[in-house]
Order: C-alpha cells, then sequence, then structure tokens
C-alpha cells in the first residue's frame, strides 16, 4: 500500500549526489523490489507505470499539474463500495499493471488535499527532493536542515562577508 512515506520515497528516487543527478529506480531489480514491499505486481509493465507516475507527480509537485498524463494513469480505474457488515471499504479496480501507479497518484491527491501546499520540492535549487512540511508553522523550506538548510545558510554568510565594506 502506498502512504504517505512511500510517496516521498518515490518522488525522492531521483537525488543528486555528489552533484550529479541520480535516478534510484533506473535499475529495474530496484524498483521491482520497491513495487513488492508496497503490495504491487513487479512485471514489465507495471514498473513503467510507476516511473510514469513518478515522474508526472514531480512534475505536479514542481508546478502546474500535468491533467492529461494523470488521466492517462487514472484511465479505466474505479473505486468501489464494499460493505463488510458495519464497515465500508472502498476497492480500487482496473488494470492490474497500473495498480500502485494509480495508488501513487490517489495518495498524491490526499496528501494535498489533506495537507495543501505542505507537500513541496526543497528550497535549495541545486537539490531534486521533495519533502512534506510537517511544521506547525508550515514554514519549512529544505528537504533537511542538516544538509540542504545549513548548505545554504553557510553560503548567503559568506557572501554577505565578501560583500561587507571594510571598516
Amino acid at each position: 500500500m502506498i502512504d504517505e512515506e512511500a510517496l516521498l520515497d518515490a518522488l525522492n528516487s531521483t537525488p543528486v549526489v555528489d552533484g550529479r543527478p541520480q535516478d534510484r529506480w533506473a535499475d529495474d531489480a530496484v524498483l521491482r523490489q520497491w513495487a513488492r514491499e508496497h503490495g504491487g505486481v513487479d512485471d514489465a509493465q507495471a514498473i513503467e507505470w510507476l516511473r510514469t507516475a513518478r515522474d508526472v507527480l514531480q512534475v505536479a509537485t514542481r508546478g502546474p499539474v500535468p491533467e492529461a498524463d494523470l488521466r492517462r494513469i487514472l484511465a479505466g480505474v474505479q473505486q468501489v463500495p464494499e460493505v463488510g457488515g458495519a464497515t465500508l471499504r472502498w476497492r480500487l479496480h482496473g488494470p492490474p499493471e497500473r495498480m500502485l501507479a494509480v495508488q501513487l497518484v490517489l495518495t498524491w491527491y490526499d496528501v494535498q488535499a489533506r495537507r495543501p501546499g505542505r507537500l513541496r520540492p526543497c528550497g535549495n535549487d541545486e537539490c531534486r527532493l521533495f519533502h512534506l512540511d510537517r511544521s506547525r508553522a508550515n514554514t519549512a523550506r529544505w528537504c533537511s536542515m542538516k544538509t540542504c538548510g545549513n548548505r545554504l545558510k553557510a553560503r548567503r554568510h559568506q557572501e554577505r562577508a565578501r560583500h561587507k565594506p571594510a571598516t
């Protein structure tokens, strides 16, 4: 199942390491393992749909939502209510190779609805990671204060010190 942490893991599967963009999901074996760990099928079509969903959601989190791409992922999918005594569950029905990608998209929309504006890219332009701001004030800017936050603050301090007039 896809929860907020799995969504962040998917979005953050293209980090910058030592100044070079990486794609952890470029390795089919890694992505197949991820799919199995989250209850999905791991055939070639399923992992391609996962990559597509991840890429579309990264674009959507950074800027305008690519509606046509999201419609393509969700095409032919239905949520059907199932009653079991006093409980009501919604079951997804659709092409099996797309179900995990669909769950990824649905989780993204759920986070957008429950935590509007809190899922966003890191404030460091050199970083490609995303974070879910869980702070009360909704002011977190970086994926990690330890890495991106401190690095940017140190850089700004050095720039100010360099441009400070001599006394």
